[in-house]
């Protein structure tokens, strides 16, 4: 690349940086560390929960898997656009609402602990435990697809692009905390959006293609199967697809943007933001793949499918505008290894270390503490991705599947069911992340998507426990009860 292009790419590291060292706050507590004091407007809002949602995947993992497999892989992006949709409908103002309402919750585990009064802390424990597992490993897929695009663009060896990328969301997640975070993300995911529909605007008006034909035509001649929407899928098949868009209910890094917001009404503008962002951008990151597929198969083709995107805009574009190219592939993995290192920091804190702790601990050892953990946290997602065989997809695909199994049938049952216990919500979680682990493990995910069968099992365990577990329940205590049913009519009427 030119001076120009690192220029440009200077720029946007700049600009992370100095939000970072601005966001700083040392005598920040923990609720503007981990949730700024619910200030969020709702750009910031919509922006910040799309660019932390569509990671390194978005526009590294979907392209690929248009380019290899052609448009029957568009099931997955239909599915997560609906699910996307339905977890603003649904969720997100009752959560912002309730977690409100349950002794002003700043965490998911919080938010548990306090809906159902968990004296024993095993809820809060058990769901931090399930966010260290799946985000740590959320957050090496994000290395992985780091690594790989320093590689691409800059000619570097995959570990040290893995350790840059690390350095960065460490620095500004570290010191900026919440706010910078979703500052840094709605900027980042501005300029996916730019990137998403200039890449294959100008690929496509770059394709050699006869004149007597056109750009389907073409690619229906090169390969069939790219325009079969069931080319190598069966029924389960498709419905594993569809059920990606199921974890948007389970997805602590996302979901806590709703609670961060400023007021709950504001949700429907944001509602409106996001999901356009969305649809645009993952049209945008399909046509990608199929564009580069008609593109490079006259030029020997690409030897990993993953790189279509990174490729297509290094052979495009000026200069200038391929280090902003550069720039917005590594905004899709920053911003979520950010907001994951975030929520994972929290659990380590709040639901590990001070649930055990017994001493009094200031706020401002609570929120040092928590920035160590992000430190931490980064440095084991990083030796998991340089242990890592498996592609970006994969690896984003069994940690989304193990936070929708394990938290959205869950959070939504909690939401809405008011005799749902907390017995009821420990075995839910458990069930849910266990299948996800048995699904993975004994190879059934090859038939269909891990997390329909998990979101199944935990919602079948929800009711059941909730229903006929009454009376082995001890984590909630009588006098408790009649205090959860008053505060979920607080919160239905607050709606």
């Amino acid at each position: 690349m030119s001076l120009s292009s690192y220029i440009a790419i200077a720029i946007y590291f700049g600009f992370l940086l100095f939000v970072g060292r601005y966001s700083y706050n040392k005598n920040a507590n923990m609720g503007e560390y981990l949730l700024d004091n619910r200030r969020l407007g709702p750009v910031v809002t919509a922006l910040s929960a799309g660019a932390s949602d569509m990671s390194g995947w978005m526009l590294l993992g979907v392209p690929g898997a248009l380019y290899a497999t052609g448009i029957a892989t568009a099931w997955m992006a239909i599915g997560l656009t609906i699910g996307a949709y339905c977890n603003y409908l649904f969720l997100a103002k009752r959560l912002r609402v309730y977690t409100e309402v349950a002794s002003d919750s700043i965490t998911i585990p919080d938010f548990l602990e306090n809906r159902f009064k968990d004296r024993t802390k095993i809820l809060r424990i058990v769901s931090g435990l399930v966010i260290l597992v799946f985000f740590t490993l959320y957050v090496s897929s994000g290395i992985i697809a780091g690594g790989k695009s320093f590689e691409s663009f800059f000619g570097l060896p995959f570990d040290y692009g893995a350790i840059f990328t690390l350095m960065i969301v460490v620095f500004y997640t570290f010191f900026g905390g919440f706010r910078a975070v979703c500052i840094t993300d709605a900027f980042q995911g501005a300029l996916m959006f730019f990137v998403l529909v200039a890449i294959p605007v100008v690929g496509f008006l770059n394709l050699d293609i006869p004149s007597d034909t056109n750009f389907w035509r073409e690619l229906y001649r090169l390969s069939p199967s790219h325009l079969d929407m069931f080319a190598g899928q069966s029924f389960w098949g498709i419905l594993g697809l569809l059920a990606w868009g199921f974890g948007y209910f389970g997805q602590p890094h996302i979901i806590v943007r709703f609670m961060a917001i400023r007021d709950s009404k504001e949700l429907a503008q944001a509602r409106r933001i996001g999901i356009g962002w969305m649809a645009i951008g993952l049209i945008g990151a399909m046509m990608s793949g199929l564009i580069g597929f008609v593109y490079f198969s006259t030029r020997g083709g690409l030897s990993d499918p993953e790189t279509v995107f990174l490729k297509l805009g290094e052979l495009l574009f000026p200069p200038f505008f391929i280090g902003i190219i550069v720039s917005a592939v590594l905004s899709a993995i920053m911003s979520t290894i950010s907001s994951q290192l975030l929520v994972t920091s929290s659990s380590v804190t709040k639901d590990f270390i001070f649930a055990f702790y017994k001493k009094d601990v200031s706020e401002k050892m609570q929120v040092a503490l928590s920035r160590y953990a992000v430190v931490a946290v980064a440095l084991v997602a990083t030796l998991l991705a340089f242990l890592s065989t498996d592609s970006v997809l994969n690896v984003v695909g069994n940690a989304w599947a193990g936070f929708g199994a394990s938290f959205g049938p869950v959070l939504l049952f909690s939401l809405y069911w008011k005799r749902m216990s907390a017995l009821g919500a420990l075995v839910g979680m458990i069930a849910g992340g266990a299948t996800v682990l048995f699904w993975i493990s004994s190879g059934l995910n090859a038939y269909v998507y891990e997390i329909l069968p998990g979101i199944i099992v935990s919602s079948v365990a929800i009711v059941i426990v909730s229903i006929w577990g009454d009376a082995i329940n001890k984590m909630t205590s009588e006098p408790h009860e009649q205090v959860i049913k008053d505060e979920f009519e607080k919160m239905k009427t607050r709606l």
